[in-house]
């Protein structure tokens, strides 16, 4: 009986041991100075006018629903022979779109661009299958910024 109060003793001790091994560990995962993961991106949609301008649609998935999505419109002017990011606007509302419509097959209803300066861009986005297609928003690029249009 000796013996199996000894392996019972220790069977324990390793189980506290281990439980306070994993609730150090997990502390140390979920502490505020840990930086977030990036969340995930998908490029929707892109153009380039000439040697002016890159426009091009992301979709980002929230960190708070998995469900929901932000498109952002970047500008990129060529700058020493590479395209570097001059401006920046978010599509609609902030996590306003559903991400698996977003980036699956005919999300993008509209995405036109001119060469002109100003430049003018227009966004239709697949909300659902159901719903249909967003309004169209309009922007204008004019010296690499994004106005609203």
């Amino acid at each position: 009986m000796s013996l199996a109060r000894t392996r019972r003793g220790t069977a324990v001790v390793l189980t506290a041991l281990m439980a306070a091994a994993l609730g150090a560990a997990g502390a140390g995962a979920s502490s505020a100075g840990t930086p977030a993961a990036a969340p995930q991106t998908r490029q929707i949609a892109s153009s380039v006018l000439g040697s002016d301008y890159k426009i091009t649609l992301t979709a980002l998935r929230s960190a708070d629903d998995e469900y929901a999505a932000s498109v952002r419109l970047q500008v990129y002017t060529r700058t020493d022979g590479a395209w570097k990011e001059s401006d920046r606007v978010t599509v609609g509302d902030v996590d306003g779109w559903f991400w698996h419509p977003l980036t699956g097959k005919g999300a993008v209803c509209q995405f036109s661009t001119s060469g002109s300066e100003p430049a003018p861009v227009s966004v239709s986005l697949l909300v659902t299958p159901s719903i249909g297609c967003s309004d169209p928003a309009r922007f204008v690029v004019r010296e690499g910024r994004v106005f609203a249009g």
